[in-house]
């Protein structure tokens, strides 16, 4: 499964902007930019959680903005701006992000200040 979606204009959520997201199974791509075009990639497996955020405006008009936080090191925070099947995409960003953690075996660890403690002894 793909998704092909473009930013839109918060405004009657007209697709009059220049980046384009691209999510596929393995891999979600930003392109942005008309005259300097930029190519951004982010491997599902890096996505550690995912959030929507939906305004009134943007409930009006049926889009969302979906917010990976990552562990990629050009964009720990892949904002997936003004995008209509928003919740669509979320869940299956989700899945898949976690799907191809456990395949190739990842696992992504939390410092929760354990040296600190042994600092203290």
């Amino acid at each position: 499964m793909e998704f092909k979606e473009r930013k839109r204009w918060l405004f009657f959520g007209l697709p009059f902007t220049f980046t384009v997201y691209t999510i596929k199974e393995d891999v979600i791509t930003v392109n942005t930019g008309f005259f300097n075009r930029e190519e951004n990639d982010c491997y599902l497996y890096k996505v550690q959680d995912v959030t929507l955020k939906t305004s009134l405006i943007e409930r009006i008009f049926g889009l969302g903005t979906i917010v990976c936080h990552t562990g990629d090191v050009t964009s720990p925070l892949l904002v997936i701006q003004h995008i209509k099947k928003s919740r669509e995409i979320k869940q299956f960003i989700l899945e898949k992000s976690e799907e191809d953690r456990r395949r190739r075996r990842t696992i992504s660890t939390l410092d929760i200040g354990a040296s600190e403690l042994e600092d203290m002894e």
